[in-house]
């Protein structure tokens, strides 16, 4: 969808047509992935979901990632009513989200996942794995039916459970790109598994995966090779983070020079773009002159996708322009606005976000309605669309 009005020449470089590998785009902005947890319980996508996706692509956005979706029926889930990308019933489930979002014009690419020790809601096995025995920090989340409480603490993974890992990671990533979606993104970021290898203080192991930062990226590596390996023919990419979901104040212990050896190495497995994603949107790190997302694509030349309070246009275009990023993901700006390029190309403005959109999940007409009638606060019992019932 090609957008025209005085927003486009005000914001040339969100406007401006990207490429991906073989993917086009009309423009920049991309939809950011969300969880968003209204899949059915046993982790199947639904017509609630289709239609979720698509208004984004009717609304004008270059490219949508989904939601995290579980690589295998173990301990990667981490979420109730989360989707799942780890059998052909689960996979195939998402073709209807695919179609839907390809009827408008937009390409769509798949975010897979495994939550390790950040572990609220698991329809498959009981306990939680991580990079070692040690208990996340913070709380579990409210928002996506978490208890309030503490997680439990992790199990230390096995070099058998690793290898499955990264092999699952490899099937799910095929997979994805067999039922139509245009690429695949691994979420590396945010306190998960992958990100639980990285963390100073959750990986204690004395083996070749723990230690200084060469070896504690090693397992980002090895999955990444195994989805660049299964999907040889579509971008793939990576999510990266310093602060996690349970922790906004984490940051890298050794700055810019963990940052010249984590992107590198993930760069070196052939993959084609980074997702920097950053609670402080662009502000510098590390005392550089960039921002996160501006040192992976300082110290690798990949395409990178900036985040982080980018639902302000003036600040999503500054991005590009000082390259700070390639394209723009934007979540918050998206979840309140489906229509927020349309909008923003037209010069009107785009509804504003209020974290009661957060609720009630996967249903942005539901949303509309719930947070109008409830502006500060969130349902007792979320209201969820099942098949595309509304319960």
């Amino acid at each position: 969808m090609t957008l025209t009005g005085p927003g486009v020449e005000i914001y040339p470089h969100i406007f401006a047509q990207g490429e991906l590998r073989s993917v086009k785009m009309a423009n920049r902005c991309i939809v950011s992935p969300m969880t968003r947890t209204s899949a059915t319980e046993d982790g199947l996508a639904t017509e609630q979901m289709a239609e979720y996706y698509a208004r984004f692509a009717r609304g004008g956005w270059g490219m949508v990632i989904t939601e995290a979706a579980y690589i295998d029926l173990k301990y990667s889930q981490g979420y109730t009513f989360q989707p799942g990308i780890a059998t052909n019933e689960q996979a195939e489930s998402w073709r209807k989200v695919i179609d839907a979002v390809h009827a408008e014009g937009a390409p769509i690419f798949m975010q897979i996942f495994h939550g390790g020790a950040i572990n609220q809601g698991n329809n498959w096995v009981e306990g939680s794995i991580s990079a070692s025995a040690v208990t996340p920090r913070g709380e579990q989340i409210p928002r996506y039916r978490g208890a309030g409480t503490g997680f439990q603490t992790p199990r230390e993974i096995t070099r058998d459970e690793m290898a499955q890992v990264v092999e699952d990671f490899g099937h799910a990533a095929r997979r994805a790109v067999e039922i139509g979606f245009d690429g695949v993104e691994v979420h590396g970021a945010n306190g998960y598994l992958l990100d639980q290898f990285l963390t100073v203080h959750t990986n204690l192991r004395e083996d070749e995966y723990g230690g200084p930062i060469e070896k504690r990226v090693k397992f980002h590596c090895e999955v990444m090779q195994s989805v660049r390996d299964a999907a040889p023919n579509v971008p793939v990419g990576v999510r990266i983070s310093q602060t996690k979901v349970n922790d906004l104040t984490y940051v890298w212990p050794d700055g810019d020079d963990d940052a010249k050896v984590v992107f590198p190495a993930i760069a070196a497995t052939g993959i084609d773009f980074f997702d920097c994603s950053a609670h402080l949107g662009l502000d510098h790190v590390f005392g550089t002159d960039r921002s996160l997302s501006g040192l992976a694509r300082r110290h690798t030349g990949l395409p990178v996708f900036a985040n982080g309070k980018l639902h302000d246009p003036e600040l999503a275009d500054r991005a590009i322009a000082e390259e700070e990023g390639d394209f723009v993901a934007i979540a918050k700006g998206a979840l309140a606005d489906p229509e927020w390029p349309q909008k923003i190309a037209a010069g009107l403005e785009p509804v504003p976000f209020n974290p009661a959109m957060v609720m009630p999940f996967a249903t942005l007409d539901c949303n509309e309605a719930f947070w109008k009638e409830n502006p500060s606060g969130v349902p007792d019992e979320p209201v969820v669309a099942r098949d595309g019932v509304e319960s």
